[in-house]
């Protein structure tokens, strides 16, 4: 496919694996300048990007009577708040060009909070209401700024938190995977987890 983003300057936050990686690989092998990093003070020494694409997050399964305001504040600040401030550095520039994409890869868990992690998902749909929001500032410009809400993803992430629940069950990782979408994602309708290349950002190109 062509996207047109050969030449265009992009940055993908938590992009060292998982989803953010295979959104990299995508932008890269779309002919753009991929900006691969871990680490969020990366953008200091990036004074502007075409595309920016808010893909790092975290995430920890805990009851929520046993959630203290301390991982509340720093779910919201990692998920949420890394992105705010990342599109409020960005969007002057996109706008002096008229061109420019914003994605944040949000989740399904924005629209179905899980019950084992609801500040996770708290910080999933906050994240919809940011874009909708940036979006609407943006309307009649070549700006676009869209949310995607992929499942469960086979990351590296995902992985390590299924091998843990497996462990501690006695039984192994596709028999988990199974229970898992039986009884905390009954409505799944892949019943497994997406690769990261199907859960990757699908468009970036402003209409």
């Amino acid at each position: 496919m062509d996207l047109g983003l050969q030449g265009k300057r992009a940055l993908v936050t938590g992009s060292t694996a998982g989803i953010g990686f295979a959104t990299a690989k995508l932008l890269a092998a779309e002919g753009a300048s991929v900006i691969v990093n871990g680490c969020e003070a990366l953008a200091r020494a990036v004074p502007a990007v075409d595309i920016l694409v808010n893909n790092v997050g975290i995430f920890e399964p805990k009851p929520f009577e046993e959630i203290p305001d301390e991982d509340w504040l720093r779910f919201f600040e990692v998920n949420v708040m890394s992105g705010v401030r990342l599109a409020r550095r960005y969007l002057a520039g996109m706008r002096a060009k008229n061109w420019g994409s914003i994605v944040f890869v949000s989740s399904e868990s924005a629209l179905q909070i899980p019950v084992e992690m609801v500040h996770y998902g708290m910080t999933k749909t906050a994240q919809l209401a940011v874009a909708r929001g940036i979006a609407e500032t943006t309307a009649g410009t070549g700006i676009t700024v869209n949310s995607v809400l992929p499942g469960p993803t086979a990351s590296e992430g995902v992985a390590l938190f299924v091998e843990q629940m497996a462990k501690a069950r006695g039984v192994d990782f596709k028999a988990m995977e199974q229970e898992f979408f039986a009884t905390a994602r009954p409505s799944s309708l892949l019943r497994r987890c997406g690769s990261t290349a199907e859960s990757c950002a699908p468009s970036f190109e402003p209409a």
